[in-house]
């Protein structure tokens, strides 16, 4: 068994402070019991890929993309979108909240999208995009997709590297983006006065103003049966809620660690990948010699400084 969890750290001081204080004894006799093997990533915390996609899709078999990776092309898929051979990506309809000095890309899920709001949502700026070549789909009330040409490898950030943050630094800057800049520009003048978003104001929630591209690229077949991934530590750390993302790694040691080190204590092989901003660790049963278990028993291994390094 593979197990990948995202989102296991996180460079602010916050992050640090409550990886330092967690006891995670679970995680430590696993890690104590693996190797490192596989790492993904850099130190570049801006690089528009997480870490733990570029090891999924290792373990899927795809090629290593340094600008994109098709993710957008396997969801559609997934939502019964007939993708072919076009190059595809994910439209997240989303808020941007202007403040004083920059613009903030909310979290998607705060939204509470319906179905009925996000097709009608979806039906006012689709001529927008097939007026300019794009085919345009309608996935679920968070997922629409469009299919384009100047989308093939177009390096996009992930919706998850923005969410909470200034949208400005991470906007593709490429000649082919252009089109999707002004269609995002386009999108905003043509949503602002829509009835849902005056609806959903008078209700008091964020209206939806524009969208975030990601995960361009063309259909690839995946090796799905190789990885499970955890996401349960993803929500906490994007709203920056320290105390339930404690509270989750707590869950992930009782739960599935205590199922892997399980494993391991019975010789079965697992393999361990632990992803935060800059890179994903993969960790493996390799052979050790008889000093090694004994110096692995006695010394043992802290989560926190592996998962520091990440």
């Amino acid at each position: 068994m593979h197990l990948l969890i995202p989102f296991a750290s996180a460079l602010s001081e916050a992050g640090t402070h409550t990886l330092r204080e967690l006891r995670l004894p679970r995680l430590a006799e696993l890690l104590s019991r693996l190797q490192p093997t596989e790492r993904f990533g850099s130190d570049d915390e801006y690089s528009p890929i997480l870490p733990h996609e570029r090891a999924l899709a290792a373990s899927w078999g795809w090629p290593a993309g340094d600008v994109a990776l098709p993710f957008a092309a396997r969801a559609a898929a997934a939502d019964g979108v007939e993708v072919g051979e076009l190059a595809w990506g994910a439209l997240t309809p989303a808020h941007w909240h202007v403040g004083t000095d920059q613009v903030t890309l909310v979290d998607p899920a705060a939204l509470a999208l319906d179905a009925d709001e996000s097709r009608a949502l979806f039906e006012a700026v689709r001529e927008l995009f097939e007026s300019e070549g794009f085919t345009f789909a309608w996935g679920a009330p968070l997922r629409w997709y469009a299919a384009h040409e100047s989308l093939v490898d177009l390096a996009c950030a992930s919706l998850d590297r923005v969410i909470g943050r200034n949208v400005d630094p991470w906007l593709p800057g490429q000649v082919q983006a252009r089109l999707v800049r002004r269609l995002q520009n386009e999108v905003q003048m043509l949503l602002y006065p829509h009835p849902i978003n005056e609806a959903r104001e008078a209700r008091g929630q964020p209206p939806v103003n524009s969208f975030w591209l990601s995960g361009c690229g063309r259909f690839q077949i995946a090796d799905e049966g190789t990885v499970q991934v955890d996401e349960s530590l993803r929500a906490p750390l994007l709203a920056d809620d320290w105390a339930a993302w404690a509270e989750a790694w707590r869950a992930l040691d009782a739960g599935v660690l205590a199922t892997s080190l399980a494993h391991a204590r019975d010789g079965e092989a697992v393999a361990l990948t632990l992803a935060g901003e800059r890179y994903a660790q993969r960790f493996e049963q390799a052979p050790r010699t008889l000093l090694q278990r004994i110096a692995a028993r006695w010394h043992g291994v802290e989560p926190h400084a592996v998962l520091e390094a990440l």
